[in-house]
């Protein structure tokens, strides 16, 4: 089994926490779990490593709140890429989790343009995608030089493909057309059992 991605540590993700990379008062824990992140990654021999900014914290002033995720993002791209791992940042729908800080795919471009490292890139998730914006052919194709991993789930429901309104064989041959070499993260929930949501696997493949 190859292991492709892993998440920097979230925080107390039982307690509703969804990534610390966006909270003025938790840098010191977000560096220290950069360091247990790249000791994970070079155990497992993972070659990228994925940052959850998290939820807006209320209360504090939004460019205190920017300039802290830079910081982080900055401070991490740099650590994994002495360890030689890169580092994705992850735009995550605010319709499923309300209040994430990142919730579309120009905010997290705008964060890694500011943060200027080579080593930061984007994970694109269709569902994502589909459920903020739509235009999942022409928003892959304005960024997919900063495209390091894409993943993929139905809309709606989150299930796997073929579940739902999101046309995959089309958009698994605009991949293939437009030279994606990397692999495709199947995040989504079985509607049913896991064997049987592997099913669509095979109806694509015919």
């Amino acid at each position: 089994m190859t292991q492709v991605l892993h998440n920097l540590p979230a925080g107390n993700w039982e307690g509703g926490e969804r990534g610390i990379a966006c909270l003025p008062d938790r840098v010191g824990e977000f560096q220290d779990g950069v360091g247990r992140a790249i000791e994970y990654a070079q155990a497992l021999g993972c070659p990228q490593v994925n940052c959850l900014v998290g939820l807006t914290p209320k209360g504090v002033d939004p460019g205190r709140v920017r300039q802290t995720i830079i910081q982080n993002v900055r401070f991490a791209a740099g650590r994994l890429a002495d360890a030689g791992i890169r580092l994705l940042v992850e735009p995550v729908n605010s319709k499923d989790i309300a209040g994430f800080h990142l919730d579309r795919v120009e905010k997290a471009v705008a964060i890694i343009d500011e943060v200027g490292s080579d080593n930061v890139f984007l994970q694109y998730d269709f569902y994502h995608q589909q459920r903020m914006a739509g235009e999942l052919l022409a928003t892959y194709r304005t960024y997919k030089d900063r495209i390091a991993h894409v993943q993929i789930a139905d809309n709606p429901g989150r299930n796997e493909p073929g579940t739902g309104e999101i046309n995959y064989p089309f958009l698994f041959g605009m991949l293939d057309a437009e030279g994606y070499v990397g692999w495709i993260g199947c995040e989504y929930k079985p509607a049913a059992d896991t064997r049987a949501g592997l099913d669509w696997i095979a109806k694509l493949a015919g």
